[in-house]
């Protein structure tokens, strides 16, 4: 359904996977990867968008590296080697590459694993074009890169896995606090019998069929009603 492009980042090139409905148009969201890099899983998320009637561009912040599922000591070098500085910039080109391509001016993101605590990080940096968020399971592993929460400009959507030891309940409920304290829109939903990557259905170890329909359906009703 999809393709991959170039767009602009900031004085340099970017790269991604797009995809678009059959209508040629409409509010645009962007995808970002978890720390396994711009996989099969990650474009088929910007395809199903596509077919719910969202512009979904994934932005590839590895510029070419993918990791095997199989390799997640080699993904957690990949993460905590990422760029942070480049990252931001592809993840802003991304934003705007939407708003040239989609139907609207507000755009919309959406992240997996590292992804999630980087969508964050996006909305509290373009709060002029980012109207929605939403964080599957997404903390933030590089200490320098703490968003600062009181620039955030659009309401979020937060889903959390009961058995996550990674983004786990209790971490989940601080920053629930953190925003709540700030007066920022935020909805917290927490998943029982669900693991980290409950939404991956390419690790079937983990992969929770029912708690990840129930996200997307809440996921889908949430990015219509906040871009239209």
């Amino acid at each position: 359904m999809g393709e991959h492009v170039e767009f602009p980042s900031n004085g340099t090139t970017g790269g991604g996977y797009l995809a678009v409905p059959s209508s040629g148009s409409g509010p645009g969201v962007v995808v970002v990867q978890e720390w396994w890099g711009l996989v099969p899983h990650i474009e088929s998320v910007a395809d199903r968008l596509a077919g719910a009637g969202f512009v979904a561009l994934a932005p590839d912040l590895y510029h070419g590296t993918k990791v095997a599922v199989t390799e997640p000591d080699e993904a957690g070098k990949q993460m905590m080697a990422l760029k942070l500085d480049q990252a931001a910039k592809d993840l802003s080109g991304a934003v705007d590459e939407l708003r040239r391509r989609s139907s609207t001016d507000a755009v919309g993101v959406i992240g997996f694993c590292m992804g999630g605590g980087l969508a964050m990080m996006l909305a509290t940096q373009r709060p002029d074009t980012v109207k929605a968020c939403v964080s599957f399971y997404g903390a933030i592993p590089w200490p320098d890169a703490q968003p600062d929460y009181s620039r955030l400009g659009c309401p979020v959507l937060v889903h959390v896995a009961d058995g996550d030891e990674w983004f786990s309940p209790d971490t989940a409920k601080a920053l629930e606090q953190q925003l709540a304290q700030l007066g920022k829109q935020a909805r917290f939903h927490v998943y029982a019998d669900a693991e980290h990557a409950f939404f991956n259905d390419e690790r079937l170890e983990v992969y929770n069929p029912a708690a990840a329909e129930l996200a997307w359906e809440r996921t889908l009703d949430f990015l219509r009603s906040q871009l239209g």
